[in-house]
């Protein structure tokens, strides 16, 4: 969104237009309500601002539910932002704290802000872009304990403050249409800026699930977060922020609540299982992305007796059913061949025409070998690509639904 189309969506009218548009979802035939919005004497910029915005407030409610009809957003921004069951989980910790004033340095939209003020924290947001720190002063405006700086994260004078939250951007410069960042120091604030101010204050940090993990500071806590299944973020907390005795965390939130793995460190890995043949037991469990990104797949083996799969994959092995939040349980079916053109016949032996297809530890595009095995039946199945005991493996697995 370019700053004109920003200044036509925050007038009266612009604001009156896009509250009154229909649900995106019954906005099928945009032509047509474009042309509406155009007899009706509507200009044609403010249009396109409105239709955008109705088109991302849409998108929105993924992330943060009925809010997002209440709120305006970047493209950018909203890519970029906090979940709001997740941010409302950062803003705890500053609570718990007792950190009563807080920055909000690369605020984006707001979102981690939004949640900081509706638990009474006094939170400043701080965002280096003109449009963005404008959209986050419209998403704050109905909190009173809360502002917005446009200004440089870097910068900002930090005198009277408890702590800071940072979010740095992991992507190029823009509102659309931008591309992933891969060097930390590109990172705005940079990572040499966010790790010095920890050692200033107490701070919290929110990075990509996939960031380096041999750049953690050894200071940090490191929390792996996972919503429905998604890897979304990895947190790093500072000071009291810190959990005592706790740094390693993945955390699972998901419609059936909360649920938390914690340690002092990297957990050890169990044994694999036994033999060259590698013979998995009856029962197959893939980690969630928190467990597997917080190396606490040892942890959680231990707790169900299971034993590893293999060296260095990601999968566990038990031949008892066990019920857990942390893992996906698959029962194995059979064992069926590897070479390709055996696997076909096998899989049209058993008239399988849908194919899920999961693979660690294997050279595998699942799209390209799915089209290749030239699928054809009525039933459907999972098949689990790995190795185990220094050969392949191809499992016939069906997913078992937790007991209730």
């Amino acid at each position: 969104m370019e700053r004109s189309e920003l200044v036509d969506l925050l007038s009266p009218e612009g604001l009156r237009l896009l509250d009154s548009l229909p649900p995106w979802d019954n906005a099928s035939d945009v032509v047509r309500l474009v042309s509406d919005l155009r007899k009706a004497g509507h200009p044609q910029g403010l249009v396109t601002a409105v239709l955008g915005q109705s088109r991302l407030r849409a998108k929105a409610v993924a992330k943060f539910g009925d809010f997002a009809g209440r709120m305006l957003f970047t493209e950018a921004g909203l890519e970029q932002a906090t979940r709001l069951n997740v941010a409302a989980l950062h803003a705890g910790r500053f609570a718990a704290a007792g950190l009563n004033r807080v920055a909000d340095l690369g605020s984006g939209i707001g979102s981690d802000s939004m949640a900081l003020a509706a638990l009474d924290i006094q939170v400043t947001a701080v965002d280096t872009d003109e449009v963005t720190a404008t959209v986050a002063s419209y998403n704050l405006a109905p909190f009173d304990n809360a502002a917005v700086v446009h200004g440089d994260a870097e910068t900002f004078d930090l005198t009277g403050f408890d702590a800071a939250w940072l979010d740095p951007a992991r992507r190029t410069a823009g509102h659309s249409n931008t591309s992933r960042l891969t060097r930390p120091e590109d990172y705005s604030p940079n990572l040499d800026f966010v790790f010095g101010l920890s050692e200033r204050m107490p701070i919290g940090v929110k990075l990509g699930p996939g960031h380096d993990r041999d750049a953690i500071p050894a200071a940090a806590e490191a929390q792996w977060v996972s919503v429905d299944g998604k890897l979304v973020e990895m947190g790093l907390w500072f000071g009291v922020l810190a959990r005592e005795g706790i740094r390693r965390s993945a955390l699972l939130l998901g419609r059936d609540g909360r649920h938390e793995l914690t340690a002092a460190a990297d957990s050890p890995d169990v044994e694999t299982v036994p033999g060259e043949a590698g013979v998995p037991g009856s029962y197959l469990y893939e980690p969630d992305g928190a467990v597997i990104r917080a190396r606490l797949i040892g942890d959680l083996a231990r707790s169900m007796d299971a034993l590893m799969l293999g060296e260095g994959i990601a999968y566990l092995s038990s031949e008892s059913l066990h019920e857990t939040p942390f893992a996906t349980a698959f029962r194995v079916l059979e064992s069926l061949p590897v070479d390709e053109k055996k696997l076909r016949l096998a899989l049209k032996e058993r008239r399988i025409g849908t194919l899920e297809i999961k693979k660690r530890g294997v050279d595998v595009d699942p799209a390209v070998l799915r089209t290749r095995l030239k699928l054809h039946g009525s039933e459907s199945a999972t098949l689990v690509l790995t190795r185990a005991g220094g050969r392949r493996l191809a499992l016939l697995v069906e997913r078992v639904q937790p007991p209730h």
